[in-house]
């Protein structure tokens, strides 16, 4: 990953979660799973989340383009490059840090309207994934397609470690995933085959 930049603002926030606006998409950033994180006004805390979904919202200007029929290639540059293209990233927030302690839980408030939403970069997410006590909470989590969700990012989380750690990693994962779901296993099954280590 780069170091952190921004996204976007947030839009609307809950303690479960936040939606963000952005203008435009960086290429292949901010991708489904990733870590990002917002920093709190006045304070050394920052809230972490898991992005779950990103929607391009109704346009008007697209919708002219689309009807006018042969669209060349200028005119869809300059709408993707040029125009307020509304974008809105939802986050699931999975924890928060303060100062040096990073607490895997709900954060004792949301952030608020238009605080900043920035990537973490591969440190943060490794220092974050040191714990996997989140698990529970995406598992749990309504209205997120969870298992997709855990699947990109601990895949993430094991590619940005050292090739020598990344098994291990995805074993321990493996292992919390089974303590969780020992329920479910089907579920569990299906999660395990995906964040396999590969030989």
């Amino acid at each position: 990953m780069t170091t952190n930049f921004t996204i976007g603002w947030v839009l609307r926030a809950s303690t479960t979660g936040f939606t963000v606006g952005c203008r435009v998409l960086q290429p292949n950033v901010p991708q489904f799973g990733d870590l990002v994180k917002v920093p709190l006004p006045n304070e050394k805390t920052y809230i972490f989340g898991l992005i779950h979904d990103v929607q391009v919202q109704d346009d008007p200007a697209v919708r002219q383009l689309i009807l006018a029929g042969d669209m060349e290639t200028e005119a869809i540059l300059d709408q993707r490059e040029n125009r307020l293209v509304p974008i809105e990233i939802s986050v699931l927030v999975v924890g928060y840090q303060r100062g040096q302690e990073i607490i895997q839980g709900l954060p004792p408030q949301p952030p608020v309207s238009l605080d900043l939403l920035t990537m973490g970069d591969e440190t943060d997410l490794r220092a974050f994934t040191q714990q996997l006590d989140y698990l529970r909470l995406v598992l749990n989590a309504p209205h997120v397609p969870a298992d997709e969700l855990l699947v990109a990012n601990l895949r993430r989380a094991a590619a940005a470690r050292p090739l020598e750690t990344r098994r291990q990693f995805l074993l321990n994962a493996g292992r919390e995933l089974a303590r969780l779901l020992s329920f479910d296993l089907v579920r569990l099954d299906a999660l395990l085959r995906r964040i396999k280590p590969e030989d």
